[in-house]
């Protein structure tokens, strides 16, 4: 929210975020119960002219730039090898902590979590399935395409129980400045209501 406050382009508003991120940390719970539950953050941040993936390990970070296709997130890193901006301190911490060996290619995703890299995108799981749908629907997903699959209960996306999908937000962001850029947002926390 901060950083669509404070930016007027998504590469503008990552660095409103990662200055932020520097500067406080991350925290907080993420429930409304007494159970203590936190966790690292991702953000996909866009305009009409690029879009960024942002993910964050405590103070460490990753940004990539989507350069075209697919791109989604969920409950894990994904941003692999193809890093655009990070931490300046982000791979010494790594290699002090004896996560990485300063020899091979970075991964931050590989580095950062427990998260088997190769087995992202075929394993079940949100992440996966997110990007089976997406891939499903490449160059042809428009607004109703994302509202379909954000409200689909069968690939975890649309979470029930005690881990339950609060909110989605659909956007429309045509590359033309005289058309107005369109926000949908769910009215209760069901996205399929």
């Amino acid at each position: 929210r901060l950083g669509l406050e404070r930016a007027d382009t998504a590469e503008k508003a990552l660095t409103v975020i990662v200055d932020l991120l520097e500067k406080y940390g991350q925290g907080g719970n993420c429930m409304e119960s007494h159970m203590a539950f936190t966790y690292h953050n991702s953000f996909l941040i866009a305009d009409r002219k690029e879009a960024w993936v942002l993910e964050t390990s405590g103070k460490y970070w990753a940004a990539e730039k989507v350069e075209g296709g697919v791109r989604n997130i969920s409950n894990q890193l994904s941003i692999t090898t193809k890093i655009d901006r990070e931490h300046p301190e982000m791979k010494e911490y790594a290699k002090s902590k004896g996560w990485w060996d300063g020899e091979k290619e970075f991964d931050f995703a590989a580095t950062y979590s427990y998260v088997n890299t190769a087995r992202m995108t075929t394993s079940r799981g949100r992440y996966c399935e997110g990007y089976k749908l997406l891939n499903k629907h490449k160059g042809s997903i428009s607004s109703e395409t994302m509202m379909t699959i954000l409200r689909d209960k069968e690939s975890g996306i649309n979470m029930e129980g005690g881990f339950m999908t609060t909110g989605s937000m659909v956007s429309v962001l045509p590359q033309d400045p005289n058309l107005p850029c369109i926000h949908f947002f769910t009215g209760t926390p069901d996205p399929a209501r």
